[in-house]
């Protein structure tokens, strides 16, 4: 399998905007620039490519934590994950580095502990963490009734 994606770009880095389209059409033209990505603090001005690490990573992980939950004999009712992705200049340039991961979670008759090692084991194992193994992922996982 190989997905795809395309960006383009024109003019500077500090005063140009690019855009990025997917096949799939849930990006078409999707503008993004150096103020959407650096000087825009809630985000809401356009996208960047953090916030598209950071949403691949939580829709991976709830994927692979469905699976897992199947595997050992439980369906979630509701996963809800936020992933916060930190990027941070270091000596000048800007580094990734780690993204932290709040699920909460409604899984009908699991466990604690269960549920817990279930979800840190589809932290470790969904491909978007293991792509991104060089930060530090942290998982909080919250078990609701």
């Amino acid at each position: 399998m190989k997905r795809k994606a395309t960006a383009k770009w024109q003019g500077t880095g500090m005063d140009g905007t690019g855009q990025l389209t997917t096949p799939s059409g849930v990006f078409n033209d999707q503008p993004y620039s150096f103020k959407t990505r650096f000087k825009n603090d809630d985000g809401t001005l356009g996208t960047n490519p953090e916030e598209l690490i950071a949403a691949a990573h939580a829709g991976c992980f709830n994927m692979a934590l469905s699976f897992q939950l199947q595997e050992a004999g439980f369906t979630a009712k509701n996963l809800h994950t936020e992933a916060i992705l930190a990027m941070e200049n270091i000596d000048g340039n800007f580094t990734i580095t780690g993204i932290e991961l709040h699920l909460e979670a409604t899984v009908p008759g699991i466990e604690e502990d269960k549920f817990q090692e279930v979800a840190a084991n589809a932290k470790n194992n969904c491909p978007v963490s293991k792509a991104l193994s060089a930060i530090d992922i942290t998982l909080k996982a919250t078990l609701q009734n």
